[in-house]
């Protein structure tokens, strides 16, 4: 599948959203560059984008040309507080505007467009004052470098509390760029995943909706059979544009995220974070999450941790790109 022409391309991620159209963006490029050797299981900071930029490059090419509308610049991971982790806070700008130039650089010549991201942090805790303002630093700091970089919207995801991501939400909007804000659905009953809040997650996004994010939705965490009663009860409950984009896992009413999954033999042994292949999804099974993802009128989609661009070929081609 070749990359779509830059006229096929023309417009914001809005004005297409706006007029009916569906886009498609690929994630998941952590697990992919961990199977390749890249980066370590467990920490996952993208510590290849300065060590390897041109597998970077491969890798957003490669998705674009499986049918990506979008090239989401591989910073997930790459804030204040995981570079601090393993030792390299003093790279934190280097490697933020290294990944944001390599996916601008493909975005410019593919015609696509270019997604800055922030993610989840890890420290966000609502009771901490110095938390919180730690956390506002390192979505600014992400932000701005994005906008800097001339990143076309925003990706927030992957949060679990409904506060974490409002936060984030506040920051891009400040900005003035278009935010598509997504939560992860880490508990069993579909709530935010802090004990404090306990907010169904159709209620979280549909606040986030209020305060101004273009596009609301889910990403990660479950994979499209665990997903997707709970985007059932997000398009009830929202109004706007939706985002749907779980990970190509075959998760169980049993075992409703990638966390819980266990060894398919032993049934003991949890798969996360390195054995998860043997409940990785058919590519069959993509184009049929599509097709119902599109039957509720979910209209920015793709695939999340465990992604790759034979699975995000076939959510393209369930959707008539040839």
């Amino acid at each position: 599948m070749e990359p779509q022409s830059k006229k096929a391309n023309a417009g914001s991620l809005m004005s297409r959203l706006d007029g009916g159209e569906v886009v498609l963006c690929a994630e998941g490029y952590l697990f992919a560059f961990e199977r390749q050797g890249y980066l370590t299981a467990g920490s996952f900071v993208p510590e290849v984008v300065i060590e390897h930029p041109n597998l970077v490059r491969q890798a957003h090419v490669d998705f674009v040309r499986a049918g990506s509308d979008v090239v989401q610049a591989f910073t997930y991971y790459a804030h204040r507080e995981k570079m601090r982790l393993i030792g390299r806070e003093n790279e934190l700008e280097e490697i933020n505007r290294a990944a944001l130039r390599i996916a601008k650089e493909v975005a410019t010549s593919t015609g696509t467009l270019m997604a800055g991201n922030i993610c989840n942090t890890n420290l966000y805790d609502p009771s901490k004052p110095e938390l919180i303002e730690k956390t506002k630093l390192i979505f600014e700091e992400q932000v701005k470098w994005a906008v800097d970089e001339g990143a076309d919207y925003i990706v927030a995801e992957t949060f679990v509390t409904q506060a974490e991501a409002m936060l984030a939400l506040e920051t891009i909007k400040a900005h003035n760029m278009p935010a598509v804000v997504t939560l992860a659905s880490l508990v069993d009953d579909g709530t935010t995943s802090d004990p404090g809040e306990n907010i169904p997650l159709e209620q979280a996004l549909r606040k986030l909706e209020e305060h101004g994010a273009d596009v609301v939705g889910l990403n990660c965490s479950r994979g499209p059979a665990t997903m997707l009663p709970v985007m059932q009860k997000v398009r009830h409950s929202c109004r706007g544009h939706l985002a749907a984009l779980p990970v190509p896992y075959r998760t169980t009413p049993e075992c409703k995220s990638m966390f819980k999954l266990r060894d398919v033999k032993t049934q003991t042994q949890l798969s996360f974070p390195a054995d998860l292949d043997e409940h990785l999804m058919s590519r069959r099974e993509v184009a049929e999450f599509a097709s119902r993802a599109r039957a509720m009128d979910f209209n920015y989609l793709g695939l999340c941790c465990g992604n790759s661009p034979g699975h995000m070929r076939s959510l393209a081609e369930s959707l008539g790109r040839r």
